[in-house]
């Protein structure tokens, strides 16, 4: 009987513990940050406003670069 009341008790903590985790992605999902730099190296006019919202220090002008050097390094593996 104690044994039952333990396995009830394990499967209702399991089923917090997965609905507190579905809980953290929606809220996740919710307040991703449209940080897109384009493969040419071009972005929208309110980047710099979410670039500010990411925790560090972030130069538009590196985050350009490395997206053009990506670029190029992808069409590099494809054409040869």
């Amino acid at each position: 009987m104690i044994i039952i009341i333990i396995i009830i008790i394990i499967i209702i903590i399991i089923i917090i513990i997965i609905i507190i985790i579905i809980i953290i992605i929606i809220i996740i999902i919710i307040i991703i940050i449209p940080v897109i730099i384009r493969a040419t190296g071009t972005i929208s006019k309110a980047f710099r406003k979410y670039v500010n919202n990411i925790p560090g220090n972030h130069e538009v002008k590196e985050l350009q670069k490395t997206a053009i050097l990506g670029t190029a390094h992808i069409l590099r593996k494809v054409l040869t």
